[in-house]
């Protein structure tokens, strides 16, 4: 049996390539790469021609690259093909700069445990026989290239050198992208023209700083901001329902810089945090004199948004006469301030957001539903964060860096079982819950590892006490009453205020014993002596 080639177990220097055709190959595979990675910002992107290129010298049936922070917490995860298992086992990350194996069968022998079993079970279900994995770095990623081929004895240590060119010109690429931030300013009146160029532009800083990125490569993300950039080229008013702390604002912000009213202004207001009487002078404005108070007149938040886009979070808290007003502002493109008589016209787009149901609100009369269709020409909804789990890495490594910069409270990264904690937390505050989650571990750790012990979520998910129905409490009742009777069914039918026959029937209902007509006692409550 052939053994398993191990690189911790082999010597460092590798045998050069021998031909010099076989060189040149190499070098002109490796022009060809860095040509490819120059041609985008994002590795997925780029994968398929990678993969393609890699084939020329270094064959292969199946390509797998995996790229992880410091921690081992996967940031991206790219296949040339489906056949290839989703997730690889603990045995290839471990196995030092590369891992040949010429055989399936030689990692069994070698490797016990049931997650290798499983991976080598369902790579020899696809016709795979053999692989090669190099790695290389990249500032704080670590690559993962896999090889796979469906011949035995496909790759030998003459290929090790290939395989860690194409890894190491990988590795440019991550670095590239991180690298990126700055071209992809520079380039955003360009990427401004395609919805896949703005969804490449996956950070986004807002005028508050990292709390407003736009993180995440989850397909639940990415399809929201692929709807948002289709619709940020239009004029159009759009809606966006989800729980709050879901990224609402998050995702307008992103729709405003990608839209041709990004140099307008963005003006944000929250109807929910205003009184009824305060939001309309807020959103409209008012004339001098209008209410006692008004001294000078004062332009409203829809004046201020001229040529930009005005934000409405909580729309459905809007109050009725708000709801009329704002409903001219949509059909007829003008307003009046309060107690003003000239007509302002309203160059404008409106963004509202609400993380109630507004179809309901409608139907219960508490919406205007003539206004309800002019917010919801284009509506997007906004995943909560335990729908797009595999983001949250990324959004916390995100974070850990906003803190570090902003309040110097930095640490060390998260320790395994802390991010197995966030992972698996229902997150019901969803982004802004784990960002303050985040931040309260960040400065207990006191710039070490943060453990599941500062993250302090277990105490915080627990489902809601259960509300005990009618029959809950009628089984209670008679159980208790019956042992206080011990378990005398006459004495017990009396207490309860019922026949003997219908407490039988209870009983029999809710298991607490079997009775017949003679003073027979529930095996749940002990025989008088």
């Amino acid at each position: 049996m052939a053994p398993v080639i191990d690189a911790s177990v082999l010597c460092q220097a590798v045998e050069p390539l021998d031909h010099r055709a076989q060189a040149a190959s190499a070098l002109e595979l490796s022009n060809e790469l860095l040509r490819t990675i120059a041609g985008g910002l994002d590795l997925r992107d780029v994968f398929p021609q990678i993969a393609q290129t890699a084939g020329q010298l270094l064959h292969h049936d199946g390509l797998d690259l995996t790229v992880q922070d410091l921690f081992g917490n996967p940031t991206l995860r790219s296949r040339s093909t489906q056949e290839l298992p989703e997730d690889q086992p603990a045995l290839l990350a471990h196995r030092g700069e590369f891992y040949l194996v010429r055989d399936l069968q030689d990692v069994t022998a070698q490797d016990a445990g049931w997650e290798p079993r499983m991976f080598v079970e369902r790579l020899a279900a696809a016709g795979y026989h053999s692989f090669l994995c190099a790695r290389a770095r990249s500032r704080e990623r670590v690559i993962r290239l896999g090889f796979f081929s469906k011949r035995r004895a496909a790759y030998t240590l003459d290929d090790v050198p290939v395989a860690r060119l194409i890894a190491d010109a990988i590795a440019v690429a991550a670095a590239h992208e991180q690298l990126g931030g700055a071209q992809r300013a520079a380039e955003a009146p360009v990427l401004a023209e395609c919805p896949d160029g703005q969804i490449r532009n996956v950070t986004v800083n807002g005028d508050r700083g990292g709390e407003l990125r736009v993180i995440g490569q989850s397909a639940e993300w990415r399809q929201v901001l692929k709807k948002a950039a289709q619709v940020a080229r239009t004029d159009t008013s759009v809606f966006l329902q989800g729980e709050s702390g879901t990224g609402k604002e998050v995702v307008a912000r992103f729709i405003h810089r990608a839209s041709p009213r990004k140099s307008g202004p963005f003006v944000a207001i929250n109807c929910a945090a205003l009184p009824e009487h305060l939001l309309e002078s807020e959103l409209f404005g008012y004339e001098r004199g209008a209410f006692t108070g008004a001294h000078q007149a004062k332009a409203g938040q829809i004046e201020l948004a001229s040529t930009g886009v005005l934000f409405l979070d909580e729309v459905s808290e809007m109050s009725p006469m708000a709801q009329a007003k704002m409903l001219r502002v949509l059909q007829e493109r003008e307003f009046r301030r309060l107690g003003g008589t000239r007509a302002i016209s309203a160059n404008v787009r409106v963004i509202a957001a609400s993380n109630r149901d507004l179809q309901r609100a409608v139907a219960d009369g508490n919406f205007r539903e003539d206004l309800f269709y002019r917010l919801q020409v284009f509506d997007i909804r906004m995943p909560p964060l335990r729908e797009r789990r595999g983001d949250i890495p990324l959004l916390s490594e995100a974070f850990l860096q906003e803190f570090h910069r902003a309040t110097g409270c930095g640490s060390a990264g998260l320790t395994p079982e802390a991010m197995e904690i966030l992972t698996a937390h229902e997150w019901p505050g969803n982004v802004r819950e784990l960002h303050n989650a985040l931040e309260r571990a960040a400065i207990l750790c006191q710039g070490g590892l943060i453990t599941g012990d500062h993250l302090a979520l277990r105490s915080t998910s627990f489902a809601a006490p259960r509300r005990p129905n009618l029959s809950e409490v009628e089984r209670r009742t008679v159980e208790q009453v019956l042992r206080e009777s011990e378990g005398n069914k006459s004495k017990a039918a009396r207490r309860l205020g019922i026949t003997r026959t219908q407490l039988y029937c209870r009983l029999r209902k809710y298991g607490l014993g079997k009775p017949d007509d003679r003073e027979q006692y529930s095996p749940a409550f002990p025989r008088r002596q």
